[in-house]
């Protein structure tokens, strides 16, 4: 016998745990003589599937006597699942609006799922990308579960890519990037990846990438940066012209949620006093409309760095001092 003759036994076994699975799933409980009948063989070879299953981390539940049967139930860990289309179809899509509502967990399983999606399901599934229309809400991106999971294939491939890119100023770019990680802040998702041609690290919008083609040559993912905190700097001072440096007497859990991460870069100050504070780089467009959100923070600042920003928020407390003076006290 060949080695595939050899293999036709394993494969029918493999086949009947499957279509046994498959039947236990369907309904709340079966008869041993049920599923025979079924599946087309004896009760005994019933029970050595059904043992089987168990040793694959089933949890099938057994009842004896003329009216006893099997149930399946909640195991203490994950087995292999068997969907059929329509099912795995409808956990595709519902794992691609939660991957794009930022959730790093539905992300991964999309991933997984989608290497494993026969093609038939693939197919579907994009044709119902396509087919959807999402309302642009305040600050929403769009970016379709296609794109989000070839940018995260490109992350875990280590695979260098050629990047089309449209920047803020609407100027479409064509570009070598080396893909490290996608990032998250609530609102958008970044792609942090080294552009090839300029030696540096850099973040992409996902929205305004137009499209990811691999290249077939490895990434060099020599010395990356932490992924988070280079989106985070980015975003706080990347498009402004103008970074004021503050310091406030605050450890840095609470400068966090005074000035969130996406609005300012942190740091404890080094103060050889001791205090506890912190020291936070904030981008602005010009020394006024950086010195109107310092005085709307509500808390005690000093203002480091540069001197037109410190000079436009002394103005604007002179203003309000002298605007509110001789007002009768209520």
């Amino acid at each position: 016998m060949g080695s595939y003759g050899k293999l036709l036994p394993v494969l029918s076994a493999s086949a009947r745990l499957l279509r046994l699975l498959s039947l236990l799933s369907s309904r709340p409980s079966w008869t041993c003589a049920e599923l025979a009948e079924r599946m087309e063989v004896t009760d005994r070879t019933v029970r050595r599937d059904v043992a089987r299953l168990r040793d694959l981390g089933y949890s099938v539940d057994s009842e004896a006597g003329p009216w006893g049967g099997y149930r399946l139930r909640a195991g203490s860990r994950v087995p292999p699942l068997i969907l059929d289309d329509e099912e795995a179809l409808a956990v595709a899509v519902g794992l691609s609006e939660a991957a794009l509502g930022g959730d790093q967990a539905a992300l991964s399983a999309m991933l997984k799922l989608r290497q494993v999606l026969p093609r038939r399901i693939a197919d579907r599934l994009g044709e119902l990308d396509d087919a959807f229309v999402r309302l642009p809400g305040a600050e929403k991106p769009q970016v379709s579960p296609g794109l989000l999971l070839e940018l995260a294939t490109a992350c875990r491939r280590g695979e260098r890519a050629r990047l089309s890119y449209t920047d803020g100023g609407g100027r479409s770019t064509v570009r070598d990037v080396d893909p490290y990680r996608l990032v998250h802040t609530g609102r958008r998702w970044y792609v942090v990846a080294r552009d090839v041609a300029r030696g540096q690290w850099r973040t992409f919008r996902a929205d305004r990438v137009d499209r990811l083609q691999p290249t077939g040559h490895p990434a060099d993912l020599t010395d990356p940066p932490d992924p988070a905190q280079l989106v985070s700097r980015n975003i706080a001072n990347g498009p402004y012209p103008l970074t004021a440096t503050i310091r406030v007497p605050l450890p840095l859990r609470e400068a966090l949620r005074l000035v969130p991460a996406t609005v300012g870069t942190h740091r404890p100050d080094d103060d050889p006093d001791g205090s506890d504070a912190t020291v936070i780089d904030i981008g602005g467009p010009d020394p006024d409309g950086l010195a109107r959100y310092l005085l709307g923070l509500g808390t005690p600042l000093r203002v480091l760095a540069p001197e037109a920003v410190r000079d436009a928020l002394t103005r604007r407390i002179r203003q309000l001092l002298h605007d509110n003076a001789g007002l009768p006290a209520t």
